[in-house]
């Protein structure tokens, strides 16, 4: 699991373009100016999917507004691979992917120092911040990336660890004890049963997992990982979230020969020069047996 990956896919990694310089950056500028000359919009596509899911009647301990059912605090989410907090940043303020964009793109942002950066961003976030947001812990191997969610206040709390080699540490067990959602919208495709398990253990009520997937790869390893807990996945097959354009064409011929070989159509999507994800949401099966996913994603 790395951040890293977020963003380039799954497969022979020779045949990927890497962007693992864009998370060793003390600040996100670098993340912005990359991937959005790419039209990168992963996170853009999941800030409506994940606050349809938090809201949603059939959500665990469900929400309606700034705090929980009988007035008990909003239950944290964890974002996997959260590189510098993206997710939450768009998922507790009123913000958009392209105004984040925007705002670590423009002029006055390159002058900036990074302390200068951190004090604006704060400020810049708390007066954005939304009454319903809900505490995020984040997990990403990228210690800088991690590190600056944390300063600026997109995450409650951070850690730099990779359980797909070492079980979470006793911090970030604690921290994840009563979440209730996990989301991953970058570096499905790097992970394994091995990183969930840890955080399942022992819980009379596991969390919803919510991933975007890319359709290079396979999610049939974490989906078994997770059915061990008596959860179920559902594949959204309405409809495919573009991700990125491809760098190069060998890329590209990459993805529609890997596309297809895992028994999907790249027409009009990989075809059309993206990259496309499809979102999985992994609930207990009681729930996804009452409440199917499509009637979960349908707006109110």
């Amino acid at each position: 699991m790395t951040a890293a990956q977020n963003h380039h896919g799954s497969g022979t990694a020779a045949q990927m373009t890497r962007f693992d310089d864009i998370y060793r950056r003390p600040d996100p500028r670098s993340y912005f100016r990359v991937l959005g000359a790419l039209d990168y919009q992963t996170p853009h596509h999941a800030q409506g999917v994940f606050r349809r899911l938090l809201g949603s009647a059939g959500f665990p301990g469900g929400f309606d507004g700034p705090a929980g059912r009988d007035g008990a605090p909003r239950a944290p989410v964890l974002d996997i691979c959260c590189s510098y907090g993206i997710n939450a940043a768009l998922l507790n303020h009123d913000v958009t992917f392209a105004e984040l964009h925007a705002h670590y793109t423009s002029p006055h942002a390159a002058g900036l120092t990074v302390p200068e950066l951190i004090e604006r961003d704060r400020a810049y976030y708390a007066a954005r911040r939304r009454a319903d947001a809900v505490p995020v812990v984040g997990l990403d191997i990228a210690a800088p990336a991690v590190a600056y969610g944390r300063a600026v206040g997109l995450l409650d709390a951070a850690f730099a660890e990779n359980l797909e080699a070492a079980p979470p540490s006793p911090a970030l067990y604690q921290a994840t004890r009563g979440i209730r959602l996990i989301t991953v919208t970058g570096g499905a495709s790097f992970l394994s049963a091995r990183t969930f398990q840890p955080l399942l253990e022992g819980r009379q009520e596991p969390p919803w997992v919510a991933a975007f997937v890319l359709r290079t790869g396979s999610y049939r390893d974490v989906a078994e990982g997770l059915a061990r807990f008596g959860m179920a996945t559902e594949k959204d097959t309405t409809r495919t979230y573009p991700q990125r354009r491809f760098t190069d064409v060998d890329e590209q011929h990459y993805a529609v020969a890997a596309v297809a070989a895992a028994g999907d159509d790249p027409r009009g999507k990989e075809d059309d020069g993206h990259f496309h994800t499809a979102l999985h949401l992994t609930r207990p099966a009681a729930q996804a047996a009452a409440r199917p996913l499509r009637d979960l994603l349908r707006a109110p």
